[in-house]
C-alpha cells in the first residue's frame, strides 16, 4: 500500500514538473554560428544584402560576420582586408538609405 501510494505521489510529482517546463525554450545557443569561416575570393557589395555582427561572448570566442546574399548566408573571416572593406562599404550604403 506505501509503495502504490510512493508511485502515485511521484508520477503526481513528476507530471506538475514536465507541465511547469512544457514550451519553455531550452536556452540561449552557447555555440558559434559559423563552423566554416568563407575568406576568399572577395564577395562584391553589390551582392551582399546585408550584413550581421556577432561579438564574441560565453557562447563563441570569435567575432562572427554573416552575409546574407540572395542565394543564403555566408560567414566571412572579420580578419581578411576584404571583409572590413565590405563591412565599411555596407555600413556607407546603410547609411545613405536612412537619409
Amino acid at each position: 500500500m506505501k509503495l502504490t501510494i510512493s508511485a502515485f505521489v511521484l508520477l503526481i510529482c513528476t507530471a506538475a514538473l514536465l507541465s511547469t517546463t512544457e514550451g519553455q525554450p531550452i536556452g540561449p545557443q552557447l555555440r558559434c554560428k559559423c563552423p566554416k569561416i568563407y575568406s576568399e575570393p572577395a564577395i562584391p557589395a553589390e551582392k551582399v544584402l546585408s550584413l550581421r555582427f556577432i561579438s564574441a561572448g560565453p557562447h563563441c570566442k570569435n567575432d562572427e560576420i554573416i552575409a546574407t546574399m540572395k542565394k543564403g548566408q555566408t560567414c566571412l573571416d572579420p580578419t581578411k582586408d576584404w571583409v572590413i572593406s565590405l563591412k565599411e562599404e555596407i555600413n556607407k550604403r546603410n547609411l545613405k538609405s536612412q537619409q
